[in-house]
Protein backbone atom coordinates (compact mmCIF):
# COMPACT_ATOMS: atom_id res chain seq x y z
CA UNK A 1 0.00 0.00 0.00
CA UNK A 2 1.21 3.48 -0.83
CA UNK A 3 -0.19 7.00 -0.52
CA UNK A 4 0.40 9.86 -2.94
CA UNK A 5 -0.99 13.36 -3.34
CA UNK A 6 -4.08 13.75 -5.48
CA UNK A 7 -3.27 15.05 -8.97
CA UNK A 8 -5.40 16.53 -11.75
CA UNK A 9 -5.32 13.07 -13.36
CA UNK A 10 -7.47 11.58 -10.58
CA UNK A 11 -10.83 12.58 -12.08
CA UNK A 12 -11.88 8.97 -12.74
CA UNK A 13 -11.18 7.90 -9.14
CA UNK A 14 -13.10 10.92 -7.83
CA UNK A 15 -16.06 10.11 -10.07
CA UNK A 16 -16.08 6.52 -8.79
CA UNK A 17 -16.01 7.73 -5.18
CA UNK A 18 -17.95 10.98 -5.13
CA UNK A 19 -20.62 10.35 -7.76
CA UNK A 20 -21.62 6.99 -6.33
CA UNK A 21 -24.85 7.12 -4.29
CA UNK A 22 -23.72 4.32 -1.96
CA UNK A 23 -20.27 5.81 -1.30
CA UNK A 24 -21.80 9.25 -0.68
CA UNK A 25 -24.92 8.11 1.22
CA UNK A 26 -23.70 9.58 4.53
CA UNK A 27 -21.84 12.51 2.98
CA UNK A 28 -24.65 14.59 1.54
CA UNK A 29 -25.32 12.44 -1.50
CA UNK A 30 -23.50 11.99 -4.79
CA UNK A 31 -21.91 14.95 -6.51
CA UNK A 32 -22.80 15.77 -10.12
CA UNK A 33 -20.08 14.37 -12.40
CA UNK A 34 -19.70 17.68 -14.23
CA UNK A 35 -18.37 19.26 -11.01
CA UNK A 36 -15.65 16.67 -10.47
CA UNK A 37 -12.86 17.99 -12.77
CA UNK A 38 -12.94 21.37 -11.01
CA UNK A 39 -13.04 19.68 -7.58
CA UNK A 40 -10.01 17.55 -8.47
CA UNK A 41 -8.09 20.60 -9.74
CA UNK A 42 -8.82 22.51 -6.52
CA UNK A 43 -7.92 19.53 -4.33
CA UNK A 44 -4.69 18.89 -6.25
CA UNK A 45 -3.70 22.55 -5.88
CA UNK A 46 -4.42 22.50 -2.13
CA UNK A 47 -2.49 19.24 -1.67
CA UNK A 48 0.47 20.57 -3.67
CA UNK A 49 0.46 23.76 -1.56
CA UNK A 50 0.35 21.61 1.62
CA UNK A 51 -2.85 23.32 2.78
CA UNK A 52 -4.37 19.92 3.42
CA UNK A 53 -3.29 16.34 2.96
CA UNK A 54 -5.34 14.68 0.23
CA UNK A 55 -3.84 11.30 -0.49
CA UNK A 56 -4.85 8.70 -3.01
CA UNK A 57 -4.59 5.07 -1.91
CA UNK A 58 -2.52 2.82 -4.18
CA UNK A 59 -3.10 -0.75 -3.00
CA UNK A 60 -0.10 -2.04 -4.98
CA UNK A 61 2.84 0.29 -5.73
CA UNK A 62 3.64 -1.89 -8.76
CA UNK A 63 0.35 -0.76 -10.38
CA UNK A 64 0.31 3.01 -9.70
CA UNK A 65 -2.65 3.57 -12.02
CA UNK A 66 -4.95 1.55 -9.73
CA UNK A 67 -6.52 3.77 -7.04
CA UNK A 68 -8.43 2.19 -4.15
CA UNK A 69 -9.74 5.40 -2.59
CA UNK A 70 -8.50 8.39 -0.65
CA UNK A 71 -7.64 9.62 2.84
CA UNK A 72 -7.57 13.28 3.82
CA UNK A 73 -6.68 15.51 6.75
CA UNK A 74 -7.85 19.11 6.63
CA UNK A 75 -8.72 21.97 8.96
CA UNK A 76 -12.00 23.83 9.00
CA UNK A 77 -13.84 26.23 11.25
CA UNK A 78 -16.65 25.18 13.54
CA UNK A 79 -18.85 27.66 15.38
CA UNK A 80 -16.05 29.00 17.55
CA UNK A 81 -12.79 27.26 16.65
CA UNK A 82 -10.78 25.60 13.94
CA UNK A 83 -10.53 21.81 14.07
CA UNK A 84 -8.63 19.21 12.11
CA UNK A 85 -10.54 16.30 10.62
CA UNK A 86 -9.64 13.05 8.93
CA UNK A 87 -11.79 11.21 6.42
CA UNK A 88 -11.32 8.25 4.13
CA UNK A 89 -13.12 6.55 1.29
CA UNK A 90 -12.31 3.04 0.09
CA UNK A 91 -13.91 1.88 -3.14
CA UNK A 92 -16.17 -1.18 -2.76
CA UNK A 93 -13.90 -3.61 -4.62
CA UNK A 94 -11.10 -2.81 -2.11
CA UNK A 95 -13.17 -2.86 1.07
CA UNK A 96 -12.72 -5.56 3.67
CA UNK A 97 -8.93 -5.68 3.28
CA UNK A 98 -8.02 -3.35 6.14
CA UNK A 99 -6.98 -0.51 3.81
CA UNK A 100 -9.06 2.11 5.65
CA UNK A 101 -7.43 1.26 8.95
CA UNK A 102 -3.94 1.22 7.45
CA UNK A 103 -4.25 4.52 5.56
CA UNK A 104 -5.83 6.34 8.50
CA UNK A 105 -3.08 5.09 10.79
CA UNK A 106 -0.38 6.05 8.28
CA UNK A 107 -1.65 9.61 7.94
CA UNK A 108 -2.22 10.03 11.68
CA UNK A 109 1.29 8.78 12.42
CA UNK A 110 2.67 11.26 9.89
CA UNK A 111 0.67 14.07 11.51
CA UNK A 112 2.02 13.07 14.93
CA UNK A 113 5.60 12.74 13.71
CA UNK A 114 5.46 16.14 12.01
CA UNK A 115 3.59 17.71 14.95
CA UNK A 116 0.95 18.94 12.53
CA UNK A 117 -2.82 19.28 12.77
CA UNK A 118 -3.15 19.00 16.58
CA UNK A 119 -6.07 16.86 17.72
CA UNK A 120 -7.59 15.19 14.68
CA UNK A 121 -11.31 14.38 14.71
CA UNK A 122 -13.31 11.88 12.67
CA UNK A 123 -17.07 11.98 12.23
CA UNK A 124 -18.28 8.77 10.56
CA UNK A 125 -22.00 8.16 10.31
CA UNK A 126 -23.30 5.97 13.11
CA UNK A 127 -24.49 3.52 10.46
CA UNK A 128 -20.98 3.14 8.99
CA UNK A 129 -19.78 0.12 10.98
CA UNK A 130 -16.41 -0.16 9.21
CA UNK A 131 -15.42 3.46 9.83
CA UNK A 132 -16.70 3.34 13.39
CA UNK A 133 -14.55 0.25 13.89
CA UNK A 134 -11.50 2.20 12.74
CA UNK A 135 -12.32 5.02 15.17
CA UNK A 136 -12.91 2.51 17.97
CA UNK A 137 -9.47 1.06 17.29
CA UNK A 138 -7.91 4.51 17.79
CA UNK A 139 -9.66 4.86 21.14
CA UNK A 140 -8.14 1.57 22.26
CA UNK A 141 -4.53 2.31 21.34
CA UNK A 142 -1.97 4.67 22.77
CA UNK A 143 0.47 4.53 19.87
CA UNK A 144 -1.03 7.60 18.19
CA UNK A 145 -1.45 9.74 21.31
Amino acid sequence: MQLRNVTPDDVDAYVRMRCDPVMMANLGGPLPSERIPDKVRRDAAEAAADICWIKMILPDPDTPDVVAGSVTIWSHDTDDEAISEIGWMVLPQFQGRGLGKRVARTLLEQARDEDRWGVVHAFPATSNAASNGICSHWLNTTTLC
